[in-house]
């Protein structure tokens, strides 16, 4: 059975690594010492597996679409509050489920408050934040479903807010203003739109990223010695989501079974998507020195 801290996703959102989040952590090298980074949050299935498993000991949240960060800021802040906003939505649309869910997004691309993308997360098709070429969520409801009941929403983020206040801080940047701010102890997650539906400057995503701009911005990271994780592309059944980053770089590939895919289910499809995951050159030699020290350490035990 899937462990507790697995389950706990305060929304549903495409793309999440909620599924395979253990393995990643496996990657990360974390420890009570580490601050855990995540550039493209988006859900942060990451970071919070790690929180509620006691993994680092701090969090930094960064995601550009400020209202998501917002959202964030909220459920690690005012878990309560935003528990009864959502709860009040949530009852609210019983009599008419469609036309709630468009008055709130026409209600959240003019107020952006975080309870009411909490509620059109929960029922949005396919989890998928989507925005027109004005720059307004314009994701269509899923009409099979209300949305996650208020008692087990209230539930999900009470925990999350306790294993991650205090200790994790929320921005809105431009990932590549991150590296700035690097400091010795960081370990980043990146988890960047696939390269597959961000090739181009695609106004559908509150964030997209060009191949180009992003293997200059892995260069700067490799350069300045940034420990990172990087899942980036992948494949379901036969569709690939572009090709690997040049070997030059120097990043470690594997790949990971990530499930069934969302869209396939929906389709009636049973493909499974793999996802590939790059480990940075300094991960690959922390790794690389542990383990010349713990065989140094049996010779000395010998």
């Amino acid at each position: 059975m899937e462990k507790a801290s697995a389950m706990l996703q305060p929304f549903q959102y495409q793309g999440s690594k909620r599924l395979i989040a253990s393995e990643i952590l496996k990657q990360l090298q974390l420890s009570s010492n580490s601050e855990l980074v995540e550039p493209f949050a988006g859900s942060a299935a990451v970071s919070v597996r790690a929180a509620i498993e006691r993994r680092a000991g701090h969090y930094w949240i960064n995601d550009k679409n400020e209202p998501l960060s917002d959202l964030w800021r909220e459920i690690v802040e005012e878990p309560h509050r935003l528990a009864y906003d959502y709860s009040q939505l949530w009852r609210a649309q019983k009599s008419d489920p469609r036309g709630f869910y468009t008055e709130i997004r026409d209600r959240f691309n003019q107020r952006h408050r975080p309870a009411d993308l909490l509620y059109l997360l929960s029922r949005a098709v396919k989890g998928a934040v989507r925005y027109n070429s004005e720059g307004y969520f314009n994701q269509s409801p899923d009409n099979r479903r209300l949305g996650t009941q208020p008692h087990i929403l209230a539930k999900r983020i009470t925990a999350i807010s306790k294993a991650m206040k205090g200790r994790t801080r929320i921005t809105s940047m431009d990932y590549r203003a991150i590296p700035e701010l690097y400091e010795e102890g960081q370990i980043w997650y990146m988890d960047p739109p696939y390269q597959g539906v961000s090739s181009t400057r695609d106004s559908r995503y509150a964030c997209t990223v060009v191949r180009s701009e992003f293997e200059r911005f892995l260069r700067v990271l490799i350069d300045m010695q940034i420990p990172f994780v990087l899942s980036y592309d992948g494949h379901t059944g036969t569709k690939t989501y572009g090709p690997p980053l040049p070997p030059e770089l120097g990043l470690r590939r594997m790949e990971l079974d990530a499930g069934r895919s969302t869209a396939a289910t929906l389709l009636g499809r049973t493909d499974r998507t793999t996802e590939a995951l790059y480990i940075s050159p300094r991960l690959i030699d922390d790794t690389s020195n542990a383990a010349v020290d713990i065989e140094q350490l049996a010779l000395i035990s010998v």
